[in-house]
């Protein structure tokens, strides 16, 4: 057997990280998130800080995945665990709140270079709970309202113009109302922030008062004149299908669900987006960090390389077609011109900042739900 000179083992020992860790990253969400954490973003890790290992746990869409993830922290907390399980997870906006409350997270934000880039208020706010410091948005998700350029010459460019336009050309207007998917739930958040006759961004940041709830019924009388003239779609996916069929000429829609159906040849290529004054809600995903992870330098070095600019740029926006956790001015340095043109054209990062909104906190969101049963018929 040919031994190794003390040279050649001393370079190649050199050559390894000192403490070689292995990284475990809960995430709610599709299969999609996993996917990207073990195709993409762990693999990218593993080369850049060689030795060192993801591993990427996927706990189920939709807020049950989220939550699955909390009950977690609980029961580590409740078991007085010196080191949690998990290093990092990525949570619905909802659950960031409650986790800080608990005193489960890190506040790290501003211990990562790229923790100044983040420009929107939902890193500061989750839906009325202070979060500040201990999140970076993975990416925004973001409602808007898509239209046929060759129906519509001249978009509207507020609720106000919108509710003309739509008593103007009835039934053109279609909406999934608040059963049929998120998108229609945007479209309404939307119509009470513009319509409401309060504080639209008390209903976002708090505090829950009752006489604001009474403030509504002009704008709900007017909601449900304008849903008689609108056409109801049975969901996210049947607002997108009638307006690729040309049944409707407007309709709200999630971005990336549209460019998704647009690459995928579902949507006709002319179709375009816009966002009207004064806001339609979005809302991000979240990297969190335990407080008590056993890899706390490491967690760091994951987020900030996950929510650089070159990474947000290849893995958010154009594997996904979402808008990035960052300022969106950051990554563009980044994209080539038909990848930003095509995501930041029709509704620019200025938009964004000024217009994407977060919905309203959970007891204004149940009483609005509960006002649109009673009220829009």
């Amino acid at each position: 057997m040919k031994r190794m000179s003390y040279a050649a083992f001393a370079v190649a020992f050199a050559a390894l990280p000192l403490h070689a860790e292995e990284l475990t990253v809960a995430t709610a969400g599709d299969q999609n998130m996993v996917d990207y954490i073990n195709q993409y973003l762990g693999p990218l890790f593993e080369k850049t800080y060689p030795g060192n290992t993801v591993r990427a746990v996927g706990t189920g869409p939709g807020d049950a995945g989220s939550q699955k993830i909390l009950e977690r922290f609980d029961a580590q907390a409740a078991a007085k665990a010196e080191k949690w399980d998990v290093d990092v997870a990525v949570v619905h906006e909802k659950f960031a709140g409650p986790m800080v409350a608990k005193d489960y997270l890190a506040k790290y934000r501003g211990d990562i270079d790229t923790g100044k880039l983040v420009t929107r208020a939902n890193a500061k706010m989750a839906l009325g709970a202070n979060v500040d410091g201990y999140v970076m948005p993975m990416f925004n998700s973001q409602t808007a309202i898509a239209y046929n350029p060759d129906l519509v010459q001249n978009p509207p460019k507020s609720y106000a113009e919108l509710a003309e336009w739509a008593k103007a050309h009835p039934k053109q207007f279609g909406y999934n109302g608040i059963k049929g998917g998120a998108s229609g739930v945007s479209f309404v958040m939307g119509w009470i922030y513009a319509f409401g006759g309060g504080d639209a961004n008390t209903l976002m940041n708090g505090p829950f008062k009752e006489e604001e709830t009474k403030k509504w019924d002009a704008a709900f009388k007017s909601l449900a004149d304008f849903t008689t003239n609108a056409t109801l779609t049975p969901g996210n996916a049947g607002t997108l299908d009638l307006l690729s069929r040309g049944e409707i000429a407007m309709g709200p829609v999630w971005v990336d669900m549209f460019y998704s159906w647009q690459a995928n040849g579902q949507l006709p290529p002319t179709l375009k987006l816009m966002l009207p004054a004064p806001g339609m809600p979005g809302q991000p995903m979240h990297y969190v960090m335990p407080e008590k992870t056993a890899h706390k330098d490491l967690a760091e070095k994951f987020i900030a390389l996950a929510t650089s600019p070159k990474v947000q740029a290849e893995g958010i926006v154009k594997r996904f077609n979402w808008y990035p956790g960052i300022d969106a001015d950051k990554v563009k340095a980044e994209l080539d011109d038909a990848t930003w043109n095509k995501l930041f054209v029709d509704i620019t990062p200025e938009d964004l900042a000024v217009k994407g909104k977060p919905f309203p906190i959970a007891p204004y969101n149940n009483a609005i739900l509960e006002a649109y049963e009673k009220s829009v018929k």
